[in-house]
C-alpha cells in the first residue's frame, strides 16, 4: 500500500473539503495486491460518520484498475471484530490514511484488539468452526445431486475453502480471500489428517463421481478434527438456557405420549411421524447443551413398536433427570383442581 499515493491524497482533500464532519475514516489494506494488479494500493474503504457521509462511495477506474471507494460503517465493522463479517482482514489489516479525529482513530483500533482478543478465545472460533463446516455440510448435500462437472467442481472447491476457514479459525486466525489456499492451510500448526492431500486429489479430479467422493473424505477428515477443540461442558454450562429446556420439555411431553399412544395401538405410520419428530428435536437439543446422542429412531420396527416406545420412554426421562439436575421442569398437575388450588 502506498500512503503517499496520489489518488490517495486526493481523495483525503476531497473529505476535507465536502465531507469534514461526515467521514470518521479512511481506511488502506496491507497485503491485498496480488501480482501487480494495484487493488488496494491507495485506499480500500471509508468509515462514514453519517448518513451523508455515505455520497462518499464511488468507483474510479484509472490505468485499467478499478479502485472501489466503498462505506464500511461502524457497525460492520464491530461485526468485523465479532467474526460475524468474513473479510476479517478489512480490520486485521486496515491501516488508518485519514482520521477525523483522534477518538476516531482509537474507535477503530480498539475494535481491531477485540478482533484479536475474539480470535484468541477458544469457545467463539469452535463455533464459528462449527458454522463453516456446517455451510461446506450443505453444500455437499446439494451437490449430491448434480451432474454437470463444472457445477460438481465448483461446490468442491467451495466445500474445501469453507474448511479451511474453519481450520484457519482453531488455529487462532482466518481465512485471507486474495491469497492461495494450499499455503494457509499448510502454515496450519493443526489440521486435518489429509486435507492437504485431499486438496491435491480435488485439483486432479477428471469427474463428478470422483469429486463428490473427495468432498466427503475432507467433511469427514474435519468432522473428526473439530471432535477435539469441543469446550467442555462445564464449561460450556454457564451459558445454557435451562429455562428454555424446560420449556422446551414441557411443549414436547405431548409427542411422547402421542408416540406411546401410536405403539399401543400398532400405528407403525404414526409412530414412525413422531418419533421422527421426536428424534429431530433431541438432535438440536444435544448440540446445543453438549449432551451425548438420543437416539430414538435405531430401534423402530414396524412389526415391534414396543421396543420404540420404551426407547423413546427412556431417552424422555434421561431429559427430565437432566433438567431436574441442572433447573427445574415447568409446573405439571394432574388435574384442574390440583391447577387451580396452586394458582389461585
Amino acid at each position: 500500500m502506498q500512503p503517499n499515493n496520489k489518488l490517495t491524497q486526493w481523495v483525503i482533500n476531497k473529505i476535507k473539503r465536502d465531507f469534514p464532519d461526515d467521514v470518521a475514516l479512511l481506511i488502506g489494506i496491507n497485503n491485498v495486491s496480488v501480482g501487480g494488479d494495484g487493488h488496494g494500493e491507495c485506499f480500500d474503504y471509508f468509515v462514514p460518520a453519517t448518513e451523508r457521509g455515505k455520497a462518499l462511495e464511488q468507483g474510479i477506474h484509472i490505468g485499467g484498475v478499478n479502485h472501489d471507494l466503498y462505506p464500511r460503517d461502524w457497525a460492520r465493522c464491530a461485526q468485523t471484530a465479532a467474526l460475524e463479517d468474513r473479510a476479517t482482514h478489512c480490520l486485521y489489516y486496515g491501516e488508518i490514511l485519514y482520521s477525523r479525529s483522534s477518538e476516531d482513530a482509537a474507535r477503530f483500533e480498539a475494535l481491531r484488539q477485540q478482533l484479536k482478543d475474539n480470535l484468541a478465545n477458544p469457545a467463539l472460533v469452535y463455533r464459528k468452526a462449527l458454522e463453516r463446516l456446517d455451510e461446506a455440510m450443505n453444500l455437499y448435500r446439494n451437490m449430491m445431486f448434480e451432474d454437470s462437472l463444472h457445477q460438481v467442481r465448483m461446490a468442491t472447491g467451495y466445500v474445501f475453502h469453507f474448511l479451511l476457514e474453519a481450520v484457519r479459525y482453531l488455529n487462532g486466525t482466518f481465512y485471507l480471500f486474495h491469497q492461495d489456499s494450499l499455503p494457509q492451510l499448510e502454515q496450519c500448526a493443526e489440521k486435518p489428517e489429509q486435507l492437504v492431500s485431499f486438496y491435491h486429489a480435488m485439483l486432479g479430479a477428471t469427474n463428478s463421481a470422483e469429486l463428490k467422493s473427495i468432498a466427503h473424505l475432507m467433511i469427514l477428515s474435519m468432522r473428526n478434527f473439530i471432535a477435539s477443540y469441543r469446550p467442555a461442558a462445564q464449561e460450556q454450562a454457564q451459558n445454557k438456557n435451562y429455562a428454555g429446556l424446560a420449556a422446551w420439555y414441557a411443549e414436547l411431553s405431548l409427542f411422547w405420549r402421542r408416540l406411546r399412544f401410536y405403539c399401543e395401538q400398532g400405528n407403525a405410520d404414526s409412530a414412525f411421524a413422531e418419533a421422527c419428530l421426536l428424534q429431530d428435536e433431541c438432535n438440536n437439543i444435544a448440540d446445543e447443551f453438549d449432551l451425548p446422542g438420543m437416539d430414538i429412531l435405531g430401534l423402530f420396527d414396524k412389526g415391534n413398536l414396543a421396543n420404540l416406545s420404551e426407547q423413546a420412554t427412556a431417552i424422555e426421562q434421561s431429559i427430565i433427570t437432566y433438567i431436574k439436575s441442572m433447573y427445574e421442569l415447568v409446573p405439571q398437575y394432574a388435574t384442574f383442581e390440583e391447577f387451580a388450588e396452586n394458582n389461585p
